[in-house]
């Protein structure tokens, strides 16, 4: 897949989305405990000595921002996942997960995390809806295949992710999720690209490292990380509520997609409570989630087409955002309305700019209080369509050539 050239969104889009993602935020925090509650951040790796990461006990029942930013209750009337295998590359995925109880198949001693991250990116992912809470994964009937990419301590090299790949696609694999973003390249790891493309299974791979510990104001320059950097495989840049990145974050010189991945909610490696991470491998994970949508419902797609099709039909930015509704439903074949509205109710569409102003400045005057949270999220659902309206279209030609 090559990198897409950049395309502009207009200002005034842009600054409405932002308000929109802030206000639901806001509203969502609020609504969790009255905006106090406080996660544990899900760690990348661990120092020596460190204890295994163990059972979070707080919950989150309100629905995060990413859901909301990437429209996942309107998707899910199109699509589940079901019958495609996600695996995850990383630090294993805890077989006592409760949101993926059943769904979890593990490659050797996979199916234990001490880490916590690879169980994190699998929720993400796959994490089935559980009864007062809001919070489920982008494919809920995708199965997951726990691949280890590092070692026990979630370090990782290339010979460590070249194998995870190996025994992904060995394993039948349709997607394949790469957390570790590594600076270097090698043969083994262009090999194990290689076997992934021969067998069709796409690859989705942060872009980035996560945020170093000490990251301050001044980012590091742009550069190559791997696999990512494969022209052959789709690459993922996180961003936060309001579009941007952290300060400090790594970046790099090109992307194939954007999508949520600063301050998301996820999984644990057992229990029900939940974590707060960043960084790109969870906006891969988002990516990978939308693949296996893509995947299900449209099983005739390559995995290149598959990877093409999320970019054609991403948001326009200078990195494409990820749109798993539009990725779903502007397929050829795909159904021409939902299969059973979950809400009852259909989406918003506002026809003008005007009306948008409007809407704006209402949301921004009732966000304190309990009106303005239901505001925000039917505004919200307006914002896709009226984005078309201005221009944006997702192509209906049927899927792009190989």
């Amino acid at each position: 897949m090559r990198r897409p050239r950049s395309r502009n969104t207009p200002l005034a889009l842009l600054a409405l989305l932002s308000v929109s993602a802030a206000v639901l935020a806001g509203a969502a925090d609020a609504a969790a405990s009255g905006g106090t509650v406080k996660l544990p951040v899900m760690p990348s790796r661990l120092s020596a000595g460190t204890a295994c990461t163990g059972r979070s006990a707080q919950v989150v029942s309100a629905m995060p921002w990413e859901q909301q930013n990437l429209q996942l209750t309107r998707t899910w009337q199109f699509g589940s996942g079901a019958g495609v295998t996600v695996a995850v590359v990383d630090t294993g995925v805890s077989l006592k997960a409760p949101a993926l109880a059943g769904r979890v198949t593990a490659v050797g001693a996979a199916g234990e995390d001490c880490v916590g991250h690879g169980t994190f990116v699998a929720g993400l992912i796959a994490a089935a809806p559980a009864q007062g809470v809001r919070f489920a994964g982008v494919a809920r009937q995708a199965r997951i295949l726990a691949v280890r990419g590092t070692d026990t301590r979630g370090t990782a090299t290339d010979a460590t992710v070249a194998h995870g790949i190996r025994a992904a696609v060995d394993a039948g694999a349709a997607v394949i999720e790469v957390s570790p973003a590594l600076t270097r390249d090698s043969a083994g790891l262009r090999s194990a690209v290689s076997y992934a493309v021969g067998h069709d299974a796409l690859i989705v791979a942060a872009a980035v490292p996560d945020a170093p510990g000490d990251a301050t104001s001044s980012a590091p320059p742009a550069g190559d990380y791997w696999p990512a950097a494969d022209s052959r495989v789709l690459s993922v840049v996180d961003v936060d509520v309001d579009g941007e990145r952290q300060e400090g974050a790594y970046r790099p010189r090109s992307a194939d997609l954007a999508a949520p991945g600063d301050g998301v909610i996820g999984t644990g490696p057992e229990g029900k409570g939940h974590f707060i991470g960043s960084g790109a491998s969870f906006a891969a994970a988002y990516a990978a989630g939308a693949a296996a949508l893509v995947r299900s419902a449209h099983p005739g797609l390559t995995a290149a087409q598959t990877g093409r099709w999320l970019t054609t039909t991403a948001y326009p930015a200078d990195v494409p955002r990820l749109d798993p509704y539009a990725a779903l439903t502007s397929v050829t074949g795909a159904p021409a309305g939902p299969v059973a509205p979950e809400h009852g109710s259909a989406p918003v569409r506002l026809a003008r700019d005007e009306a948008g102003a409007r809407a704006t400045r209402r949301a921004l005057l009732l966000a304190g209080t309990g009106g303005g949270v239901v505001l925000a999220v039917v505004w919200a659902a307006a914002i896709v369509p009226r984005g078309r309206a201005r221009g944006w279209r997702p192509p209906r030609g049927g899927a792009p050539a190989d």
